[in-house]
């Protein structure tokens, strides 16, 4: 697909960015890249944001230029999820589909919750342990309702194309099939990953159902459609998000060089060892 990173700065710092290329040419994961790799077979483009079993919480920042990769903070310090036992980091790798958004201004029928403003957000249950700004072509399999902080905040279950088990699987109950416990386990990681740092227990829509290909895809399609509206211009209150662009020449936001700094690569700076530590949550079992 000619899809590369440009890195800046070294991981697990403030200064750390991985801007993503297509072709050498710096471009925004946001809104440059296509949400589908082949629509005619489903096939979708996803972007890793944070790789499997590791702890760092890392975002396509919608504010900044191009929305590059970035450690997100809290008060100034670099965050990281906690180890809740029997888990490791994120168990799956983790990011966003390109080109969607979840509408802050608009409430979904059925969650009765307005939209978390971010692009969609993936869980690839393949194998292989992914990089960030690593862009893959994955199929839809399924999506969970996270209700946080009154926000619907959707997680599409995935999996890679090329990965060994992805013709075996082609909606949720195959999922149960052949990988049984992990709808189990991504639904409890999701409840009591924040329990750690002091907040409550995560809540989800529909008991906790994760809802059928068909029922991903639609909400896939309103958030696509979602996107296009934002990208145009037609939303009111854009909530801060960077449109510029690199390729779509008829948007407001359109640029030809967006003057993004060199790579830059350092070598990752070492974690302290409280985030190697591992919680106990009582009742995750």
């Amino acid at each position: 697909m000619g899809y590369t990173t440009r890195q800046v700065g070294a991981a697990n710092t403030l200064d750390y960015k991985v801007y993503i290329e297509k072709d050498g040419k710096p471009i925004s994961p946001f809104h440059d890249i296509p949400l589908y790799a082949d629509e005619s077979k489903k096939i979708l483009n996803f972007i890793v944001e944070v790789p499997r079993w590791t702890n760092a919480k890392l975002e396509i920042s919608k504010e900044e230029k191009l929305n590059p990769i970035i450690q997100d903070t809290k008060k100034g310090k670099l965050r990281f999820v906690r180890n809740c036992f029997p888990h490791h980091g994120y168990i799956h790798n983790y990011g966003a589909f390109p080109q969607t958004w979840e509408d802050p201004n608009v409430s979904h029928p059925e969650t009765r919750c307005v939209g978390d403003n971010d692009p969609l957000d993936v869980c690839e249950i393949g194998e292989t342990v992914a990089y960030p700004g690593q862009v893959k072509q994955v199929k839809v399999l399924g999506i969970m309702a996270l209700i946080d902080e009154g926000e619907t905040d959707w997680k599409v279950i995935v999996i890679d194309v090329n990965d060994p088990l992805a013709a075996k699987l082609n909606d949720i109950e195959d999922v149960e099939k052949h990988l049984p416990g992990l709808l189990r386990a991504t639904n409890e990681w999701f409840r009591i990953y924040k329990i750690p740092d002091g907040k409550p227990e995560n809540q989800f829509a529909f008991s906790g159902e994760c809802k059928n290909k068909k029922y991903a895809e639609e909400v896939i399609e309103e958030c696509a459609t979602a996107w296009k509206n934002l990208v145009s211009g037609n939303v009111p209150d854009s909530k801060g998000i960077s449109l510029v662009n690199t390729t779509l020449k008829n948007s407001t936001a359109f640029v030809s060089n967006a003057g993004i700094p060199e790579a830059s690569p350092k070598p990752a700076a070492p974690i302290d060892k409280s985030v190697d530590k591992w919680f106990f949550i009582s009742g995750s079992a």
